[in-house]
């Protein structure tokens, strides 16, 4: 047994390590690899060449605020080849720093496969990057430890294609204006990160989102000072739910047949990932290994495929994103045991409020909302439920400060929530412990 924590914020239990079965780093980067490659794969099959291309171009030029399915602006072929020539490039940074896989290496690049669906493309992200890099450049460290905050961070990337295409000025003041506006925006990430880490104690996975929100809400204030930036917007696509559920279901199977594969003991070593209550940094590859971990992976995905399916749902870029999220984090804190209170509170919320359970923000905050699973996990199924249900409302409202802007909504809204839940919380349970 082990302690690991983070500043005195936070605090996790370890298991033994010495009984994972090694996993060589070669091995997970080409593991990696070849789901990024299958996006790809995937796109090419059912689109030309040339629509491809010209789906990426509309999906560059396009506004990206919430919610811009890239399948209803660029096609299918487009949105995933963009999926995944995001995530595989971001394999090779992470190569090319030489990071060891773990769980949060895992989790920014599903973040970022998913998000490529709706959000994130080729040209948008890099900016803020930048941003990032010359932070450390400053700072005079190096690169590799900034890396998730870089590729997390992408999270404002409309921001960027916003200003650059999208608003009422000259070529030659909006090009500078995005660089400036990426660039900062990249820049102040990591210490606001370090800062509000302490609002919600890490009960909140997507913490980047909550700085997102933050930091969006500035930028998108001054500039609706000068009368830019529209409202948000909705594009969802309805009409391929056999195809993607069928693809999105193999994928994930193969996760959970790889992981056996790897290591016969993984279903067994479940039970273990199962007893952490996911609290960030909670990493299941450190703490029981790469073959379990992708096992969860896979479970998780499954779930979420599940979810989307009795209520109703759509498959699209956006409701793809969430479930690419739900399986990033299924190696850094989420699990079977920790989600499904979240997704009931948002389905009872759902259920009582004056919204359907199926309409697209509702499924999107149930997908995304299990960024809280960190509260069911820590205190118990029913404060889980009490979160999802609050969140469910609670990320309905917040995205109008941020304009959209803030691909991570429901990681503003799940920061909010926490950092409210958490001292409701605490004064039960002392009463509770009283009452014993």
């Amino acid at each position: 047994m082990c302690i690991s924590s983070l500043k005195g914020v936070v605090t996790i239990k370890c298991s033994a390590l010495n009984n994972s079965v090694s996993v060589s780093n070669q091995k997970k980067y080409f593991i990696l690899s070849f789901y990024a490659l299958s996006l790809i794969l995937f796109g090419f099959l059912f689109d030309s060449i040339n629509n491809i291309f010209h789906g990426l171009y509309k999906i560059i030029i396009e506004p990206d605020v919430l919610i811009t399915d890239y399948i209803g602006i660029g096609g299918i072929g487009a949105t995933f080849t963009n999926s995944g020539l995001l995530m595989l490039i971001a394999v090779f940074i992470l190569y090319k720093l030489k990071i060891h896989i773990n769980g949060v290496s895992i989790a920014s690049l599903f973040t970022i496969a998913g998000f490529a669906m709706f959000g994130k493309n080729i040209l948008n992200v890099w900016i803020v990057v930048f941003g990032v890099y010359l932070y450390v450049k400053y700072q005079k460290d190096k690169f590799s430890k900034y890396i998730y905050t870089a590729l997390f961070g992408t999270c404002l990337a409309p921001m960027v294609s916003q200003i650059m295409f999208n608003i009422n000025l000259e070529l030659f003041i909006r090009i500078p204006l995005a660089l400036v506006a990426g660039i900062s925006i990249g820049f102040l990430l990591h210490p606001l990160s370090v800062y509000l880490l302490r609002v919600h104690q890490g009960y909140n996975l997507y913490n980047i989102g909550f700085v997102g929100g933050i930091i969006g809400t500035i930028y998108v204030s001054v500039f609706k000072s000068f009368g830019y930036f529209s409202d948000s917007r909705l594009i969802w696509t309805t009409e391929n739910n056999v195809l993607l559920a069928t693809f999105l279901s193999i994928l994930f199977v193969s996760m959970i047949i790889s992981g056996y594969i790897i290591d016969e003991e993984s279903f067994r070593k479940l039970k273990d990932i199962f007893t952490y209550p996911g609290r960030a940094i909670t990493d299941f590859v450190v703490l029981e290994g790469f073959a379990p971990t992708i096992v969860n992976m896979g479970i998780n995905g499954i779930i979420g495929v599940m979810y989307v399916l009795i209520v109703g749902g759509d498959f699209n870029g956006p409701t793809i994103g969430g479930i690419f999220t739900l399986v990033g984090f299924g190696a850094f804190g989420k699990h079977a045991q920790n989600i499904w209170p979240i997704l009931l509170g948002v389905f009872i919320g759902s259920v009582t409020k004056l919204w359907n359970i199926n309409d697209p923000a509702i499924v999107l905050a149930a997908l995304f909302g299990t960024t809280l699973a960190p509260i069911a996990g820590e205190f118990g199924w029913k404060y889980g439920i009490v979160a999802g249900f609050i969140h469910s409302s609670v990320v309905l409202n917040v995205g109008a400060l941020h304009g959209g802007m803030n691909l991570y909504n429901n990681g503003f809204a799940g920061g909010i929530v926490a950092a409210i839940l958490l001292p409701v919380i605490d004064i039960f349970r002392k009463d509770e412990k009283n009452e014993v």
